[in-house]
């Protein structure tokens, strides 16, 4: 007999509690380093006990570029036991691998149908991406933001947290869930009022170490495609490399460390990972360090952060050490995953008038 399909989202469906929905993830491309935990993850961990959070490794996406298919399946699997290291808790959270939910692919396909070119062809993203692969630019790529959006909308997700950079995308997603498919799909009530298909989620924007800035650039992003290995410290670096990159960070010649003095980009954001890596706030990070040399502060700032990523890494190290758990918390993750994402696709499906599957 045909499955029942509902045409608008229903409250509270598929929702354990009434909590508000976030959803999140990062790429298994290269090593997660300090921004990808300090501006990410750390603060996901601190949503899990007031909010429904869904995690993902989003392994679709990380073929958008080119990449190693011998490393993908280890790549994931690691990011998959850095989240669980860093302090996401299977227990409260879902943590899942992209693509292990076909419904991603699907709605992404969907979305792609109603979505104007011009729309992808504006993202800054894309735009730099595109610059730098010249001739061998994918497809893919430009097609990014909407396989984001994909991965927002399958979950009826209320908040996502974004940085600055990727606002834009997030702005993306809303304006299709609003504009291309609500607008155009959704039904009216007896009242005359809309009846969404998916939900519009609203930004989360994260502050605090939200901007982790590069060892060798003060004003760029710390970020795992920077080829020089000693712009950042992955979370698995050693004590002995963690050591040596950061007495090898840019510095300036002043005496002294300060925030907010944008003459000294470094100096702000050294001093702010010692602050979040210590456990200080900006004030007493400012007090202790004001009037600190940089050879005195760098050793300083490489024992807080060798200090606070010891006891992830014995965890990462456990983890790894026991496949049979991390494939128990995935399998887990794809089934509660899957369970959501294909009542939102189904609620789409409907909408855009396909025969329902029996």
């Amino acid at each position: 007999m045909p499955v029942p399909v509902a045409s608008a989202i229903t409250a509270g469906e598929a929702r354990p509690t009434e909590r508000p929905r976030v959803l999140s993830g990062v790429q298994p491309t290269g090593a997660l380093h300090l921004g990808n935990w300090l501006g990410a993850i750390r603060n996901w961990v601190a949503l899990q006990s007031d909010h429904d959070t869904f995690f993902c490794v989003v392994d679709l996406h990380a073929i958008t570029v080119p990449h190693e298919p011998a490393r993908l399946a280890e790549d994931t699997l690691s990011t998959a036991a850095l989240y669980l290291a860093c302090g996401i808790d299977p227990q409260q959270s879902t943590i899942f691998i992209q693509s292990q939910v076909s419904a991603h692919a699907e709605l992404c396909w969907l979305l792609n149908c109603v979505t104007p070119l011009n729309w992808l062809e504006r993202m800054i993203q894309f735009k730099e991406k595109a610059l730098k692969q010249g001739a061998d630019v994918s497809a893919g790529l430009l097609d990014y933001p909407v396989l984001m959006a994909a991965d927002i909308l399958l979950y009826d997700a209320d908040r996502v947290p974004v940085g600055e950079d990727q606002k834009q995308h997030l702005e993306l997603a809303r304006d299709i869930a609003q504009q291309r498919i609500n607008a155009r799909f959704g039904t009216r009530g007896s009242d005359g009022e809309l009846i969404p298909i998916l939900k519009v989620p609203q930004p989360l924007i994260l502050t605090e170490g939200a901007r982790v800035m590069s060892l060798t650039d003060g004003r760029s992003k710390m970020s795992k495609s920077d080829p020089n290995e000693g712009s950042r410290l992955n979370l698995l670096d050693s004590a002995e490399l963690i050591t040596r990159k950061i007495k090898r960070a840019k510095t300036d010649p002043q005496m002294g460390l300060e925030f907010g003095n944008p003459e000294r980009p470094e100096a702000d954001n050294l001093l702010g990972l010692y602050a979040l890596l210590a456990g200080r706030s900006r004030a007493a990070a400012a007090s202790e360090c004001g009037s600190m040399g940089w050879g005195s502060f760098k050793p300083l700032l490489a024992e807080a952060a060798v200090a606070a990523l010891t006891p992830l890494q014995e965890r990462y190290r456990e983890l790894r050490d026991d496949p049979r758990y991390l494939g128990e918390v995935l399998a887990q993750g794809r089934q509660r995953a899957s369970a959501v994402a294909a009542a939102t696709l189904n609620r789409v499906r409907q909408a855009l008038g396909f025969l329902a599957s029996t």
